[in-house]
């Protein structure tokens, strides 16, 4: 963060400019007499350190933007939606400000209301900018030598076209001897250099989700012995939102795109769904049945919120 260089006083002035004229103002510039020697003045009581600091002001700009604001020094232009509720609330999601508020209520009130909320929407905003930066760094080039992550490592994309594989689509190959810093698992897929990048993200993708239910087959076995239920189906999902669910019947969704993570939030995921088998909502007694097989889930869960998956298309 740049600040502003402190002002330059004429005592400072006198050190490396031509000498100023002799007036009362810079006599400061003159040396003291030992008697006359000023005490130094106490360090300045540091400021208090506010959103409007540490943000460069910036525009966010909702696409169905109706409306503009000034928050700390901050342009937010939001979309006002009016609805049939008996109080304003306030959304902060990808596309930014929403604000939703009964007919009856004036502007002026909704600009109060969201002077009142500055410092949550602007800290919302800046989180969801920064969110949006890192789904932009995560969308997949694909090419020879781009990188996915699997199972919580990066693994190098090879071409390779040779006969046995072009039949086998993809192999995993773990090289022991990699350099620090550089991926020790390379994907060789049977397609040749000259393939587009749909053909590469479909085999890609295709050898993910054999392996998410490998592996997914292979925890659920593990768990269900340690909660002592059983599970009638296990389906793979390409849900948006979820993870995972769990039904009555004793069937299991997970998302294939959980095989991304490494294998501790896996487990976390495979154990919550299996623990609803037992407890069939999300209650204290719930969580009770989750920590007994991973006790640290917390730290898990965090990582599903925080993660960001590689975007595909």
């Amino acid at each position: 963060m740049n600040r502003a260089a402190p002002a330059i006083g004429p005592s400072q002035l006198s050190l490396f400019d031509e000498p100023a004229p002799a007036f009362a103002e810079v006599t400061e510039a003159r040396p003291l007499a030992p008697a006359q020697a000023v005490p130094t003045p106490p360090p300045p009581a540091p400021e208090a350190v506010t959103l409007a600091s540490v943000l460069v002001p910036a525009v966010f700009r909702h696409p169905q933007a109706d409306r503009e604001i000034r928050l700390q020094e901050h342009v937010v232009a939001y979309a006002l939606k009016r609805a049939r509720r008996r109080s304003i609330g306030f959304i902060v999601g990808m596309e930014g400000l929403s604000v939703n508020a009964p007919k009856w209520v004036v502007i002026g009130d909704i600009e109060a209301a969201l002077r009142e909320k500055a410092g949550w929407i602007l800290r919302k905003l800046a989180e969801q900018q920064e969110r949006a930066q890192r789904l932009h760094e995560a969308k997949v080039d694909w090419r020879d030598g781009t990188t996915i992550p699997f199972l919580g490592e990066q693994v190098i994309v090879v071409l390779d076209a040779r006969a046995g594989l072009t039949k086998a689509g993809a192999v995993l190959n773990t090289d022991a001897e990699s350099l620090p810093g550089v991926p020790r698992l390379t994907l060789h897929i049977g397609l040749p250099h000259t393939a587009s990048a749909a053909q590469i993200r479909d085999v890609v993708q295709s050898w993910l989700q054999r392996q998410a239910r490998r592996v997914f087959e292979e925890r659920c076995q593990l768990y269900t012995q340690k909660l002592g239920v059983r599970y009638t189906r296990l389906s793979l999902s390409s849900a948006q939102t979820r993870w995972g669910s769990a039904s009555a019947d004793g069937s299991i969704r997970l998302n294939w795109r959980l095989i991304h993570f490494g294998m501790a939030t896996i487990d976390y995921v495979v154990a919550h769904e299996l623990a609803h088998l037992r407890e069939m909502n999300h209650s204290p007694r719930f969580w009770d049945v989750v920590r007994s097989v991973v006790p640290d889930y917390e730290a898990a869960r965090g990582s599903l919120k925080d993660g960001v998956v590689p975007v595909f298309d």
